[in-house]
């Protein structure tokens, strides 16, 4: 047979009279293609002694099953038999039986296809044969037979938004992709500059974007809030009217769901990938002040969208609808090409591929890294006798987190930053840290370093071959030095992702690998590996000032050139990298694969004391590098890095701290900066944004001033009869006046500027102040007794 390759958009089992069968949609060089895999039997584990318990209870209640046993075992090394269903309703059945009778099964949660397809360790790119069916506009085959592959798609996207009343009513449809840019508007035609298709009434307007998918076809769908807004408004008008939307490949409808605990929205496709943009940059570990388009195409793009304030735009949209609706589509398909200019910009779909291509993860998975590890895992212990264990209940024991050492406080002059590269997954590869070779080195005694077992924490020990993931995080390192090598911003990323994820994963009572000896075989080694590099540094006559998971800071006790520095940051890590590998050679027969880097070159530090305190901070500095048009200021855990200070209070700490680190006396500027705050002269920089991170009527005991403003918002929006804001979480900008928080948007009140004297500016001055010899209220106290 003619062998074909493809990748992997959408997976889906079902039962089809009496039989499974599973549908994979790919993106072939022949365009769209649909393998249907027949009769796949659906499978879970139980112990060996229950065997007959189980025959038993299944032909009790009328439900098929094969059960043989096998080769393998549990964690427990109890033996094991496979349980094999001719349907997954019959296997769900079976399971349900043996959880109320207390009896054990494993792995019956692995869904049938993500079964199928990481047994056959297909990670997005495959090869299949079968029969092969031209359909229209896309190819079917029958009885598919798939492996993995190194096929790289040409993916069709599309971005999509929707526009719609404050009551949800659909006014147009935004789309715009390579191969058609339209707004689907309702209304009456008339002259616009942007493409236009008129429709008569919603019902056509849907009728009209599902046409369009029948003739354009995308593989991926992007848009801003896509699934939770314009998904599910499209869905919810779908059925109001009575039909089905039909965007779906080889006629299918695509499916909406919420989630019963936090209301979070799901859509299936067949065929087709709906791809968050919000979601898909957290993922990617991007982070913004606002999650906004306007605030996030502004920050990544320096451009935005042409209305910006929430209820202007609504009563804008209202207005453009009645009266300028070309203004309208213009206004639609801008929010389109914006979302489309992100996802170019940041490479996100590269990411996504790469990622799914990595790990076997479907392209819209948010976040992942516990199946990304089950898809790389699960197969190869499989292959060595093991079955994977169960969930852990909740009672489990954590482990600790990274070594975070006390601060000396102090304005410093010449501080390097030494940091371990990849500390955790290099723990894991130099020490051999495993799920399985947990389980075989708890086998063995410790003791001959030449083939017992590696000593971890918790009574952990670890085999020293029988193991996976050190080789996993090898192969995947490997990779991303020639992603780096080869300048692949996305292929790079997305395996930093997954390799620092495996440390998480395995701390995580959410992975059924979770075992607190093996999180803190790692990171009970990482305190250790810290606490003995200061203790090398210190000796070498240097001050280490503080410590982070797997960073040193080191006082060179006194200003050093920029060339000075670095020779001695590089003799430093080249004696420590040393040091490690004959240690490990020497006391446990292992490879180092620790490596410590020369990282920064702080000309100016400050290291501060907690509020309140003389004992020093954590995670909270700043300090100054480079030289000429490169300086620059670097702030961490303090006010300009935080986006929950106000605008005053960043610019301030800025320009304090430029002033200090230069050898600059702050005082004049320190005075002016309260005078001109109580004259009024920074209104426009006193505004808070804070996130309300739940939904408003729970906020009951202690109610914090954003929620408070919220509330005096969405009061005034339902007197205005404008739709509220802040009911279900949401971001709010406000202003402390003399009557307490309002709402930016409604402020009335005069602003209470000794607040923010006191709140805002004071504890910016007093972190750095004190070591040039001065205070703020010594500062301030003089012109603020004018007012």
């Amino acid at each position: 047979m003619n062998i074909q390759q493809g990748f992997l958009l959408t997976r889906q089992a079902r039962d089809i009279k009496g039989k499974t069968q599973i549908e994979l949609w790919l993106s072939t060089d022949n365009g769209p293609t649909q393998l249907l895999i027949q009769e796949e039997k659906p499978i879970f584990f139980l112990l060996h002694d229950h065997i007959e318990q189980v025959k038993k209870l299944a032909q009790a209640h009328h439900i098929t099953c094969d059960i043989r046993p096998l080769e393998l075992k549990n964690f427990q090394l109890k033996p094991l038999a496979a349980c094999y269903s001719h349907t997954t309703r019959d296997a769900l059945a079976l399971q349900d039986l043996l959880s109320q009778n207390e009896l054990t099964h494993y792995e019956g949660d692995i869904r049938l296809a993500d079964r199928y397809l990481m047994e056959r360790f297909i990670k997005g790119s495959m090869e299949y044969t079968g029969n092969i069916q031209i359909q229209n506009g896309f190819q079917r085959v029958l009885n598919a037979k798939c492996r993995r592959g190194e096929y790289q798609p040409k993916l069709h996207v599309v971005s999509l938004d929707v526009e719609c009343s404050e009551k949800g009513i659909l006014y147009s449809i935004g789309l715009d992709s390579p191969a058609d840019s339209r707004v689907i508007m309702i209304g009456t035609p008339e002259p616009a500059e942007t493409s236009i298709q008129w429709v008569k009434d919603e019902r056509a307007l849907l009728d009209a974007l599902i046409d369009w998918f029948n003739c354009f076809d995308p593989d991926v769908i992007i848009g801003w809030n896509v699934i939770d807004f314009d998904f599910r408004l499209l869905h919810k008008r779908a059925e109001w009217h009575n039909m089905k939307l039909m965007l779906g490949r080889a006629d299918q409808a695509s499916f909406f769901r919420s989630s019963a605990q936090s209301q979070q929205g799901f859509i299936s496709i067949p065929g087709r990938v709906v791809l968050d943009g919000i979601d898909t940059l957290k993922t990617a570990t991007y982070h913004f002040r606002s999650w906004s388009l306007e605030s996030v195409s502004q920050e990544l793009l320096g451009e935005g969208k042409e209305i910006h304030n929430v209820h202007d735009r609504m009563d804008e949209i209202n207005r453009m609808y009645r009266s300028d609706k070309p203004s309208l589509a213009k206004y639609n398909l801008q929010d389109c090409v914006l979302v489309n200019k992100i996802f170019n910009h940041t490479h996100l779909l590269d990411f996504a591929i790469e990622r799914s291509r990595l790990t076997g993860v479907e392209l819209d998975r948010i976040g992942g890294s516990v199946a990304a590890f089950t898809n790389l895992y699960l197969p190869q212990i499989h292959r060595a006798g093991y079955v994977a264990p169960n969930l852990h209940p909740e009672d489990w024991i954590a482990s600790p987190g990274g070594y975070v050492m006390d601060s000396i406080p102090n304005l410093y002059e010449s501080v390097l930053v030494l940091d371990f590269k990849s500390l955790y997954p290099s723990i894991i590869r130099s020490f051999l840290i495993d799920p399985m070779g947990l389980i075989e080195g708890l086998q063995q005694e410790i003791g001959k370093l030449d083939h017992q077992s590696v000593p971890g924490f918790r009574g952990g020990q670890f085999h020293r071959t029988k193991h996976f993931l050190p080789e996993m995080i090898e192969n995947l390192w490997a990779a991303r030095d020639i992603a780096k090598k080869n300048n692949e911003k996305a292929f790079s990323q997305a395996i930093k992702i997954i390799m620092n994820s495996f440390y998480g994963v395995l701390g995580s009572s959410g992975c059924r690998f979770f075992d607190t000896r093996l999180a803190s075989s790692i990171t009970m080694r990482g305190h250790e590996i810290m606490k003995q590099t200061k203790m090398l540094i210190e000796e070498k006559g240097y001050q280490v000032i503080y410590g982070d998971t797997d960073s040193t800071f080191v006082s060179l006790n006194g200003g050093f050139s920029q060339a000075d520095a670095d020779k001695i940051g590089n003799e430093l890590v080249d004696y420590i990298n040393q040091w490690w590998s004959d240690h490990l050679r020497r006391e446990y027969n292992l490879n180092s694969i620790l490596e410590l880097e020369y990282e920064t070159h702080y000309r100016k530090f400050l290291m501060p004391t907690i509020r309140g305190a003389e004992t020093g901070s954590k995670k909270r500095y700043a300090g100054l590098i480079g030289e000429g048009h490169n300086e620059r200021i670097i702030f961490k855990g303090l006010e300009s890095a935080r986006t929950d200070w106000t605008p005053l209070a960043q610019k301030f700490q800025n320009t304090l701290y430029q002033m200090i680190f230069h050898g600059e006396d702050p005082s004049d500027y320190v005075r002016e900066v309260v005078e001109k705050t109580n004259r009024g002269e920074f209104n426009d920089q006193l505004v808070y944004q804070k996130r309300l991170r739940r939904k408003l009527h729970e906020y009951q005991k202690n109610i914090p001033p954003q929620v408070r403003a919220a509330r005096i918002a969405d009061d005034i929006n339902a007197k205005l009869g404008r739709p509220l804001q802040y009911q279900n979480r949401g971001r709010i900008e406000y202003l402390i006046t003399v009557n307490g928080p309002e709402p930016r948007e409604y402020s009335s009140s005069p602003i209470d500027y000794q607040h923010y004297i006191d709140k805002q500016l004071k504890p910016v001055a007093d972190a750095i102040l004190p070591f040039i010899g001065t205070d703020f209220e010594q500062l301030s106290a003089p012109q603020m007794g004018l007012f």
